[in-house]
């Protein structure tokens, strides 16, 4: 094969989010990849698993020609026209396989075999890259100097750290709440994809002076904080948001159940409500052995009137004094121990607009 252009500045890769093609089976992307990626491999799945067979009983040779004799005919021709359509869509985008090797070799000379457009594949692939992002990560935490948000459920940190520039909001990169309610319409990402949009955000994020992060535990959801970022953490000041019980019902009715259940709806026109349902009732069920048998019984049976009148009226009410129960005798009393762990390190408590101006001066 004649040489064709590598890339292995990895720094300008994420600093400039490259949209970059996966060339890698979807079982390999399901593992774990990157936020500016799209999965078109040259192989699927059982053709993969074909070629490893082949390799490990007849060796390279007899598999990279198994390999040919599967994606060939309209299969070639099919995934040379994806691959195509990114290309012009993303002209300055690149390629790349495990360990930048054959596969994405073979991709390469295929799209300049049918275009003549020479589209760069990453030097030492998937494997190179990760490895640079968790050296990254670890050398920018070690440098970072952070404040943390923390306050009680519903008080809006999550719209508070949206207003400034020098946040990271760790629940969106792991697309969860950090609750028993956190839960979205999309699954998590994968614990080392999660770990790899982590470190590109904090690559964007490493020129500022002070990061400001969220109070979360050592997961959110099923995702899990790196340790030296969660000793990091526990070791900085703290900020606290504070806000009535009567905004964070409100935040909380927006959130958890008028966005919530728009959400289930554009992905779901027919069932839509059925699932946001289930979701209320799955996530209610998640507490019950904190709030007790008899005080579970009760808010049951306030989220089914709840879901009821919602589903025949679009009327949200009775969703108010079920939110309050679940704020005041599950998440306030939880709250209010793990705070008291946490006294030493408060450096500000007040509202919105007096945190914003605190952190931003």
């Amino acid at each position: 094969m004649n040489e064709l252009p590598e890339i292995d500045n990895f720094q300008y890769l994420f600093q400039n989010d490259i949209p970059l093609i996966d060339t890698r089976a979807p079982v390999e992307f399901e593992r774990g990849a990157f936020p500016n990626a799209l999965n078109i491999p040259l192989m699927n799945n059982q053709e993969r698993r074909l070629v490893g067979v082949d390799y490990q009983e007849n060796g390279r040779n007899s598999a990279i020609k198994l390999g040919h004799r599967l994606v060939s005919g309209d299969i070639k021709k099919n995934r040379l026209n994806d691959w195509l359509d990114f290309v012009e869509k993303y002209p300055n985008g690149a390629l790349y396989c495990f360990r930048g090797g054959l596969r994405s070799e073979i991709v390469q000379h295929w799209i300049f075999e049918s275009s003549g457009i020479t589209y760069p594949r990453v030097k030492g692939g998937f494997k190179d890259m990760r490895c640079y992002l968790t050296k990254e990560l670890d050398q920018i935490i070690e440098l970072s100097n952070f404040v943390i948000l923390g306050g009680q459920t519903g008080c809006g940190k999550t719209l508070l750290l949206s207003e400034l520039e020098n946040s990271i909001d760790l629940e969106e990169l792991a697309n969860h709440r950090g609750s028993a309610f956190g839960q979205n319409v999309f699954p998590q990402p994968a614990q080392i994809a999660f770990e790899n949009a982590l470190a590109i955000e904090f690559i964007h994020k490493k020129n500022k002076s002070l990061l400001i992060l969220e109070d979360e535990g050592s997961n959110i959801g099923r995702v899990y904080l790196p340790t030296n970022l969660q000793n990091k953490t526990l070791q900085s000041d703290l900020v606290i948001l504070s806000a009535s019980l009567e905004e964070r019902i409100q935040l909380s009715l927006n959130t958890y159940v008028v966005d919530m259940l728009d959400s289930f709806r554009k992905n779901n026109k027919i069932d839509g409500f059925k699932q946001f349902s289930n979701y209320w009732k799955s996530s209610l069920s998640k507490v019950q052995k904190r709030l007790g048998g008899l005080r579970y019984k009760l808010l049951s049976e306030m989220l089914e009137n709840a879901l009821a009148k919602h589903q025949k009226y679009a009327d949200v009410d009775l969703y108010i004094p079920l939110i309050k129960a679940l704020l005041t005798d599950y998440y306030d009393p939880m709250y209010d121990y793990q705070i008291s762990n946490k006294k030493d390190r408060i450096v500000f408590q007040g509202d919105s607009k007096a945190v914003i101006d605190f952190l931003k001066n």
